[in-house]
């Protein structure tokens, strides 16, 4: 168990550059969308970028946990359950529920809008067929490396996108808070999914 927990502190140690840039990439995208883009049509046109960043997000998701599951234990069923939950669950978390309770920290009425359920053709594509990937990407470290730095860029746009399409709308005077925010909003759930939950199933051999 102390080995265990000394090789997920080091994987977050590892990956909180990833999740720092990454915030970083998705603040300058949203800025530059503010700039051009009509008042009016902001809303609009972030939520139709959550619309797509969500869904590979989900992708990115499935694809890295049951990747990480799978090197490790070879049980279809229960990579696929895994995969299926460290996705769905952790990216909610991650692309919705702390954008949303940030956007309520920082005195704004927010609109809680559950992808999954108000769109699932949209999502389970995505979903099934990152699972998929996890089972066929090449056995190698390098493969859940290539697949998790996906998942942070994505998952950083995505939550950022719903913080602003869904409430938001006037971020620029709170940007510092937002980038705070969008940090803990990636770091927490993606490292979790990707790297803590799956490991968390493996069977300890010896």
């Amino acid at each position: 168990m102390k080995t265990q927990s000394r090789h997920i502190l080091e994987e977050l140690q590892k990956h909180l550059p990833y999740t720092i840039f990454s915030v970083a990439v998705g603040m300058m995208a949203l800025g530059v969308l503010t700039v051009l883009i009509e008042a009016k049509k902001f809303s609009q046109a972030s939520q139709d970028l959550f619309h797509i960043f969500h869904p590979l997000h989900i992708l990115f998701s499935a694809t890295a946990t049951t990747a990480m599951f799978w090197r490790h234990d070879k049980k279809i069923l229960k990579a696929v359950s895994i995969g299926f939950v460290g996705a769905v669950g952790l990216c909610g978390i991650s692309d919705i529920f702390i954008p949303f309770v940030a956007g309520y920290f920082l005195g704004v009425k927010m609109h809680l809008h559950i992808c999954i359920l108000a769109d699932p053709m949209l999502v389970l594509p995505f979903l099934f067929f990152g699972i998929f990937m996890g089972f066929v990407l090449p056995a190698v470290a390098e493969s859940t490396i290539f697949s998790h730095a996906a998942h942070v860029l994505i998952s950083s746009m995505a939550s950022i996108f719903y913080l602003v399409s869904f409430g938001l709308t006037e971020w620029i005077p709170v940007g510092g808070m937002v980038f705070i925010y969008m940090v803990l909003a990636v770091m927490i759930p993606c490292c979790t999914s990707d790297i803590i939950f799956p490991l968390l199933f493996v069977k300890k051999k010896g």
